[in-house]
């Protein structure tokens, strides 16, 4: 064979080649679009391919009364959470007051929001909008304001009601009921039975208890290993910026969406601790959880930022801030089935960057 048919040749097989290396550079493309995708999805291991602030939100704020309006079954006496046995014996007209709105929810649940005559700040759903508002959101009573209503009971914790202001409540012979202070999944179904049964309606807070429970059993949270990083953030304006840890409620929460909570992970022994760099730095979370309102005092995600650390962790860095109504997120009342399930949508179920 002479060169010039070896030359020929050899472009003949390079040829043949072709086809077959062109298959195989295609199956490999395929193969790297199909791994982003498994990397990038949201439900991934941990989600740290997502970036960016996301709202959860609920189709309507206002609780679903788990029936029409019951008839209280009255006198009734129930343990106080303060130790003394109290017996209600008119429901006509309820205050409900405590620092996340859960009081006022569970009454207006039960059918009983007719009679709701005085709340805090932090009740907030839009039901209640046109109720006075007796208490500042942090759950500082006005004593005068609620008496200046009249209550036939009122309907408390012995956080909220300080022990002056319980002196005050008595000597005004006001009838108070006071409830745990306590936020968390495992309690909130005992809390509705609670103030039910302190109502004279304990059918209904069977009831409610168990939509309750369903609802919060059929919240579709993704498993993830390891399990996604979050904080919870306390804001109000750039004077008040805390991080939630163990008994704060939000430390359940975060539990419930299989979630590690940051604060707790990093140490802290408080409920809420004031934010320092060298704490949200150690805390690392993935993810921050926030109320709207209290996001929106710190100017937004941008102002976020600028609070001592966040910038430093990872959840800063890809701007993952998860806010949701001040009104639902901590509430742990008649919603948390619901609350649970928008969260779970807003921190696992987002597009990739």
């Amino acid at each position: 064979m002479s060169s010039l048919d070896r030359v020929r040749s050899a472009r003949t097989a390079a040829r043949s080649r072709r086809p077959a290396a062109r298959v195989v550079l295609a199956v490999l493309a395929l193969s790297l679009v199909a791994g982003v995708t498994a990397c990038g999805s949201p439900t991934g291991a941990t989600g740290s391919g997502q970036r960016g602030p996301a709202t959860a939100t609920l189709a309507d704020l206002d609780p679903v009364p788990v029936g029409p309006a019951p008839a209280p079954a009255l006198p009734a006496t129930v343990k106080s959470s303060d130790g003394s046995d109290v017996t209600v014996t008119d429901a006509g007209r309820i205050i409900a007051v405590d620092r996340y709105g859960t009081l006022a929810q569970t009454v207006w649940a039960l059918g009983l929001g007719a009679n709701l005559v005085g709340r805090s700040t932090s009740a907030a759903f839009p039901a209640v909008q046109q109720v006075p508002n007796v208490a500042g959101g942090s759950g500082s009573i006005s004593v005068e304001a609620v008496a200046a209503q009249r209550p036939t009971v009122f309907l408390t914790d012995t956080v909220s009601a300080t022990p002056a202001m319980r002196e005050q409540l008595k000597a005004l012979g006001i009838t108070v009921v006071y409830f745990d202070s306590e936020r968390s999944l495992e309690k909130t179904g005992p809390q509705i039975e609670a103030v039910a049964a302190a109502l004279g309606v304990p059918e209904q807070g069977r009831k409610l208890a168990q939509r309750t429970s369903d609802e919060i059993a059929a919240a579709t949270v993704p498993k993830q290993d390891p399990p996604v990083k979050m904080a919870f953030l306390y804001l109000r304006s750039t004077a008040i910026t805390m991080i939630a840890g163990p008994g704060s409620g939000a430390d359940s929460l975060i539990a419930a969406l299989g979630g590690t909570d940051a604060g707790t992970a990093a140490g802290l022994s408080e409920p809420f601790t004031n934010i320092t760099s060298e704490g949200m730095i150690a805390a690392s979370p993935d993810v921050l959880l926030v109320m709207t309102d209290g996001l929106k005092s710190v100017g937004g995600v941008e102002g976020l930022a600028k609070v001592p650390g966040i910038a430093q962790t990872p959840a800063g860095r890809n701007q993952r801030v998860v806010d949701m109504s001040d009104a639902a997120l901590l509430s742990f009342g008649p919603n948390t089935g619901r609350v649970l399930s928008a969260l779970s949508q807003a921190i696992y179920h987002r597009p990739s960057a």
